[in-house]
């Protein structure tokens, strides 16, 4: 069983077109609070990054925020309990890297993408140990899932990796599972 510290999210500077998005994302802020897990996240108060900021804080959890001076410069924030200012995204992203005991993904654009793909390459390539779930609110990670599949069928992705990532629509559900979930190195070279 996997007890976790603090846990990194990824989530999108924007709302989305459903308010289920943010529903599900205040969920899982008071349920980060309540299980006294911390929340490593980009830093920023906009769009489902500050519902899911917010949702821990009122709920008196702690959130650590990391973000470049960049974007630092042109965001509000609130009040966290730490914010990091870095130089750059690659900054940002390896200490929100260092920091987390396990990741999240929200329904996000290319940036949360972006960081998930990273997440699961870098575990793919024996990097970390860390495992990943993705909540799949109104079904936002279905054409993700079937295109994994895909490329596992097709022979770019062996099965173990698939199986190191966690697709849940329920908040509570996806934490208990990732709890659960019992990460291997997997050596991709052979």
């Amino acid at each position: 069983m996997n007890v976790f510290k603090r846990i990194c999210v990824f989530c999108g500077s924007s709302f989305g077109s459903s308010e289920s998005y943010k529903k599900n994302v205040k969920q899982l802020g008071a349920l980060l609070a309540k299980n006294d897990i911390e929340l490593v996240y980009g830093g920023g108060n906009s769009g489902l990054m500050g519902v899911l900021a917010h949702a821990v804080m009122t709920n008196n959890g702690k959130a650590t925020g990391i973000i470049p001076h960049k974007i630092n410069d042109r965001v509000q924030h609130l009040e966290l309990t730490d914010l990091i200012v870095v130089d750059t995204m690659h900054e940002r992203k390896a200490k929100m890297y260092e920091l987390a005991d396990a990741f999240i993904a929200l329904p996000g654009g290319i940036g949360t993408m972006e960081e998930m793909f990273e997440v699961m390459t870098w575990n793919q390539l024996g990097y970390h140990t860390k495992p990943l779930g993705l909540f799949n609110i109104e079904h936002y990670y279905d054409p993700l899932y079937e295109l994994l599949t895909h490329m596992h069928s097709e022979g770019f992705v062996q099965k173990e990796h698939l199986e190191q990532t966690i697709i849940e629509d329920q908040a509570d559900q996806l934490l208990q599972q990732l709890e659960k979930l019992e990460m291997k190195a997997f050596d991709k070279w052979t």
